[in-house]
């Protein structure tokens, strides 16, 4: 579940640990989890938030950028859509591993009241002792996995890149504390330290001609040295310990948990695993490339979000009025965000593409405008799903990601026989819209958070959004694609963007008493 986010020098990462569960901890075990904040300690609650929210925002906007940078770099000059394909395999094991590795425990540091070093020791036992038996069985079937998706020569990679499953195990206990105390300004001095060394490792080695290999090792050495500074900036919490009794509790919260993200990640990386074993490593580094592009506004965005959406969420579980609201402009500040990046990626794709990473990967350009699609699908359910989980939804969870990947695999198969990457990216969004989106509103309904607190979250970012690419089709049609004529078409668009949610601006502002979320 990556409470220490792994981020990839190629524009890549892990995302924090996306949810926890409603059960209460050992010590509140006769208590529900969290009950309502009291009036009085809104106001402090709403401060911590809203600093953590900024420093999160920052943080993953200066990351994200620099990443953005490293990308274009290795694309154009060190590494071609075979390196990229390989990549793409090594990085999908991993975040399905990672999405399990430490059981679903690291996240009772956020979630359960009390004092959490009563119980850190045992969460950081369980936590190493499974990554790595989960890191020693992957090193065993690192060349049958390799063989299985169509990359013989990805299995080296997989073996070392895997390492950071280890790494994120031990660095789960002391990350946590970190967003338990939303103390992103630290959390930021750590990230940039990961995408400092991890950059320079990765572009020294891919230069020298190492190929996949540089993204294994300056992830290794990125994630290293984020595990150092999660240690310094949480001190005297890397303790092990064991308490049978705390450990019972820890695996009864924290499995189900780590089911419900397996089956998550599962469903985000399944398209990998079939364009790769389907249609071969070249095809498989288009689409990944592509897939990376779409991945910039959840990157940017939502990401920043969810660091501190679960504990604001948490804080909320006993107000369900104050969590539909908190829920509702949560939704609308991340779609209003998000929306303009979507369209422009999708609608320009071609020569974005063409643009930013050159020619020979322009074929990534073709399943770009369906995957930025997805992409807009993906924060909401991401956002859901913490909301689902801070309220203790584990089975509702469950069952929609069982849902989702059961509906997706054969969509996928079929539509990458069919129509190729492009195919994949159709189905993704088929699957997502059709079926997944309406259960994760059934879900919502059930906590107490209405489909109109939804309508009202994404109508005018909607709205904003079918004008924007409209203006974005015609000024295109009219001025062509000329670098010039690219950067006046996204002011103008972005300002009739502007102009269609402006009647939204009171409800992103937040006036509600009890609205305490990502104010």
């Amino acid at each position: 579940m990556a409470a220490a986010a792994v981020t990839g020098p190629a524009g890549t990462a892990v995302p924090d640990a996306a949810a926890a569960s409603g059960t209460a901890g050992p010590e509140t075990a006769a208590v529900p989890a969290q009950s309502g904040p009291p009036a009085h300690a809104a106001p402090s609650l709403g401060r911590k938030v809203r600093s953590a929210a900024r420093w999160s925002l920052i943080n993953t906007v200066v990351m994200r950028l620099g990443n953005f940078a490293t990308g274009i770099a290795l694309a154009r000059f060190a590494l071609g859509p075979a390196a990229w394909g390989v990549y793409g395999i090594a990085q999908t094991v991993l975040l399905v591993l990672l999405a399990a590795n430490e059981l679903g425990v690291g996240l009772a540091i956020i979630r359960w009241d009390g004092d959490a070093r009563r119980f850190a020791p045992t969460v950081l036992t369980l936590s190493t002792a499974s990554s790595g038996l989960m890191y020693a069985a992957l090193f065993l079937a690192a060349p049958a996995v390799a063989h299985a998706v169509g990359s013989p020569d990805a299995a080296g990679v997989l073996r070392v890149m895997c390492l950071c499953v280890v790494l994120d195990g031990i660095a789960q206990v002391p990350a946590g504390f970190l967003t338990r105390e939303f103390a992103q300004g630290r959390r930021m001095v750590i990230d940039a330290a990961n995408f400092v060394i991890s950059t320079a490792v990765t572009l020294v080695l891919a230069f020298g001609g190492m190929g996949a290999m540089s993204f294994a090792w300056g992830s290794v050495a990125g994630n290293t040295a984020a595990l150092t500074g999660f240690c310094l900036a949480a001190p005297g919490t890397l303790r092990f310990g064991w308490d049978p009794r705390q450990a019972r509790a820890l695996l009864r919260f924290g499995l189900p948990l780590a089911g419900a993200s397996l089956l998550a990640l599962c469903v985000v990386n399944l398209d990998t695993l079939v364009v790769g074993s389907t249609l071969g490593k070249v095809s498989l580094g288009f689409y990944v490339l592509a897939f990376n592009i779409s991945g910039w506004p959840v990157r940017i965005i939502s990401e920043a979000a969810r660091r501190v959406s679960f504990a604001g969420f948490s804080r909320l579980a006993g107000s369900p009025q104050g969590l539909a609201h908190g829920f509702g402009r949560a939704l609308a500040v991340l779609v209003t965000g998000t929306v303009p990046l979507c369209v422009l990626l999708g609608v320009l794709a071609a020569p974005v593409v063409d643009l930013v990473y050159g020619s020979t990967w322009v074929p990534a350009a073709r399943a770009l405008p369906w995957l930025m699609a997805l992409g807009l699908i993906r924060i909401g359910c991401e956002l859901a799903y913490d909301c689902l989980v801070a309220v203790g939804r584990r089975r509702a969870l469950i069952g929609v990601q069982a849902l989702w990947l059961a509906a997706l695999l054969p969509v996928l198969i079929a539509a990458a026989h069919l129509h190729g990457i492009v195919g994949v990216a159709q189905g993704h969004v088929l699957v997502a819209g059709g079926i997944v989106v309406p259960v994760f509103l059934l879900a919502l309904s059930r906590a107490g958070i209405s489909a109109r607190w939804v309508a009202r979250a994404c109508s005018w970012p909607f709205l904003g959004g079918a004008a924007m690419a409209a203006t974005v089709l015609l000024l295109e049609w009219r001025f062509g694609d000329s670098r010039p004529a690219l950067a006046v078409t996204g002011v103008l668009a972005l300002a009739v963007y502007t102009l269609c949610v402006l009647p939204s601006r009171h409800f992103l502002r937040g006036n509600a008493p009890t609205d305490t979320l990502m104010r």
